[in-house]
């Protein structure tokens, strides 16, 4: 099933705990459709204006969101340039339940193969705590990064260290 409907780009500014988040509103009817009587964030496919999108979460915002709006849909600043849009701007949606799997890190695994240990337990951790690895590796913007946290993530999943022990691991060796 696929939702179509209009937003307008807001920015939460000092009402939420990450200031400056540009934003749109799910509708009710919306969200409801696309995965009735969920309460905690799903993941959804779609276009905004022309762009696709795909793995994009809408989080669920309680009492915070408008009258007609349990969810919202944070729109990155990557986003933002592919629409060419930013706060105030109205944006058409069109958005589908991304029952697709998360791909992991290419780089990630490839190196994984060459520590079996790493990799027994990167294997017995849960799909979203691998997505975190792999993600983070993803999200580096230069290949000297991406080398320098794919080396941590082996070295910590090497000693059973998952993604939160494993950052933390490392941010104290740094600071002593």
């Amino acid at each position: 099933m696929t939702c179509t409907f209009t937003a307008l780009l807001q920015r939460f500014e000092q009402k939420g705990e990450k200031t400056g988040w540009t934003y749109i509103e799910i509708p009710n009817h919306v969200s409801d459709a696309l995965s009735p009587g969920q309460r905690t964030s799903f993941r959804v496919k779609g276009t905004l204006d022309a762009l696709v999108i795909k793995f994009v979460a809408l989080l669920p915002m309680g009492q915070a969101g408008g009258a007609d709006s349990a969810f919202i849909m944070p729109v990155n600043a990557d986003m933002r340039r592919g629409i060419r849009k930013e706060e105030g701007a109205t944006v058409r949606v069109e958005l589908a339940l991304d029952t697709d799997s998360m791909p992991l890190s290419p780089d990630l695994l490839a190196c994984l193969d060459d520590e079996p240990a790493a990799l027994a337990f990167f294997n017995t951790l849960p799909k979203g705590h691998q997505t975190y690895f792999s993600n983070w590796i993803e999200d580096a913007k230069t290949v000297d990064t991406k080398t320098k946290r794919i080396a941590q993530a082996v070295t910590g999943l090497s000693m059973g260290l998952g993604y939160g022990e494993m950052v933390r691991y490392f941010k104290k060796l740094r600071n002593d």
